[in-house]
């Protein structure tokens, strides 16, 4: 009888104890025989570490002197584990005992597949998709990221409308699952981000090595969301809107990088300008702030970042339509609306 493939479930914490001690519990419930459970620690100060030796000593724990990310921790987490399929995932999810399962079965029974996500509810409301992934990640063609069952911050109800298996462009780093010998392929996650939108440009240059990204709505696990930086905090824009822009201009070819990149900037633009018209000045400063990190990083920073190796392979989840004017012009509201029908 061939053995079960190993999985190693990593979570980098950095200060989570109260997510730890919340949701590890459903985590030590999976069901999956074949399975490790580590736990990164980014440089925390709370007392993560002496409750994980508290409670759960047999807890394999690496440690990092330092809080490197979300990019470069996993990238040197995933260094020291040892399995056929990593699952990363956040400390604040909660999973079902067998959450595991038909996602290995998934990539198992095709090759082609190199990551895929489960469905992710709300924990807060468990009949709403939760922002960061909801039921796959697509990408327009001005590099707006959503998904099915969230535009915008604009998060649908889960009655089953987006439960068929199927490709996307991008699986939420909240629960990535991925083959290790793709991830070590691509050489992990571009560790200049820092931190968000870091696993849409490596579902990026993994789509275009050739594989695909899949949803697996089978299983559904449930987070809480926002519990590092929380939405609209400055931080998190200013790294959403530098890492966004940095990710098209590695990741485009050219003859399409000419035309999308300075639209996006007008966009942008417009955005920036609207927020601070509306009295959120920090908004626009952040909005600055990642315009010009980004003109630093392409004219000094370029040779720190992970490009792919060919820019024309088939992209699957990619919406060759304006997002902004679907949603704020058109007022769509959900992904059918705007996609339709995928499959």
């Amino acid at each position: 009888m061939k053995p079960l493939p190993k999985v190693a479930i990593v979570i980098l914490n950095w200060n989570g104890r109260k997510y730890l001690e919340q949701f590890l519990p459903s985590v030590m419930l999976s069901s999956y025989e074949a399975v490790e459970l580590v736990v990164a620690d980014n440089g925390s100060t709370d007392d993560s570490i002496s409750f994980l030796q508290q409670h759960y000593p047999g807890m394999r724990i690496i440690r990092f002197e330092k809080n490197y990310g979300f990019a470069k921790g996993y990238n040197e987490a995933l260094k020291q584990v040892a399995a056929d399929y990593y699952v990363l995932l956040n400390s604040d999810v909660k999973v079902p005992p067998g959450w595991l399962t038909p996602m290995v079965d998934l990539l198992e029974n095709n090759k082609s597949i190199a990551a895929c996500q489960p469905k992710i509810l709300s924990f807060n409301d468990k009949k709403m998709f939760e922002y960061a992934g909801a039921a796959g990640g697509w990408l327009d063609k001005y590099g707006y990221p959503f998904a099915k069952g969230r535009i915008f911050d604009v998060c649908e109800e889960d009655h089953g409308q987006y439960d068929q298996s199927e490709p996307i462009f991008w699986a939420s780093g909240a629960a990535l699952f991925i083959r290790s010998e793709v991830f070590d392929k691509m050489k992990g996650f571009d560790e200049y981000f820092f931190a968000h939108q870091e696993e849409i440009d490596l579902c990026w240059r993994i789509q275009l090595a050739g594989y695909k990204i899949y949803s697996c709505p089978v299983s559904v696990v449930f987070h809480v969301g926002g519990g590092t930086l929380p939405r609209g905090n400055s931080l998190k824009t200013y790294l959403n809107f530098r890492n966004n822009r940095i990710m098209m201009s590695k990741n485009l070819p050219l003859s399409k990088k000419l035309w999308v990149m300075p639209v996006r900037n007008f966009l942008d633009a417009l955005s920036a300008w609207k927020g601070l018209l509306t009295g959120d000045g920090g908004y626009f400063i952040a909005i600055l702030r990642a315009q010009v990190s980004f003109v630093k990083w392409w004219l000094f920073y370029q040779k720190k970042s992970l490009f792919p190796v060919n820019k024309k392979g088939q992209l699957s989840g990619y919406f060759q339509k304006n997002m902004v004017w679907q949603h704020f012009a058109k007022k769509k509201k959900s992904f059918s609306e705007i996609v339709g029908k995928t499959n």
